[in-house]
């Protein structure tokens, strides 16, 4: 079980991460004209940003995001009861969201850095990275909301322990063919 002190060192640490995410999107095209900046912000850690090095460190940041919310999942009474099917159906819009967010985020740096490894003074938009970068801000938004609410809602003593709800829930389970 999740105690409360391990709860707000874990949603402090998601909060920061979605901080970073949020900082990052906000200014990333304000310090354009500083590549090394940009660079930092956009920048691999495996080396040059051509298409095959897909990561940048906000892409990370989502990743570990990624990666505290299952584990989230997995310390749950719910999942170690056999219930992965109702966690799934309850944070569904959650997990969708954000593979849709992080895909969008891995192709919009990849195609930014592209376009302004040479000449990172030139401002260059075409009508595919404007389109992409609206929709990849608007799922940010959308991601960083939900994946909020997921954090708190997963803090929840009901996923933790056993309870009439749960037992409720299993025995739906059970009567399905």
């Amino acid at each position: 079980m999740l105690q409360t002190s391990n709860y707000s060192l874990v949603l402090s640490l998601q909060f920061l991460l979605l901080s970073y995410d949020l900082f990052v999107n906000s200014f990333s095209e304000l310090l354009r004209m500083a590549p090394v900046i940009q660079l930092v912000l956009f920048m691999p850690p495996f080396g040059r940003p051509f298409v095959f090095c897909v990561c940048s460190i906000q892409d990370i940041a989502v990743l570990f995001n990624i990666i505290i919310i299952f584990l989230m999942f997995f310390n749950t009474f719910v999942f170690q009861a056999g219930l992965v099917n109702l966690l799934f159906h309850k944070f569904k819009g959650t997990i969708i969201l954000t593979a849709v967010y992080f895909t969008l985020s891995i192709s919009l740096h990849v195609w930014v850095m592209n376009l302004r490894w040479k000449n990172s003074n030139r401002f260059v938009w075409t009508d595919g990275l404007q389109t992409l970068f609206v929709f990849q801000r608007l799922a940010a938004v959308l991601y960083c909301y939900f994946y909020k609410q997921t954090a708190v809602r997963l803090g929840d003593p009901r996923f933790y322990q056993d309870s009439l709800w749960l037992r409720k829930e299993f025995m739906q389970v059970r009567r399905l063919p």
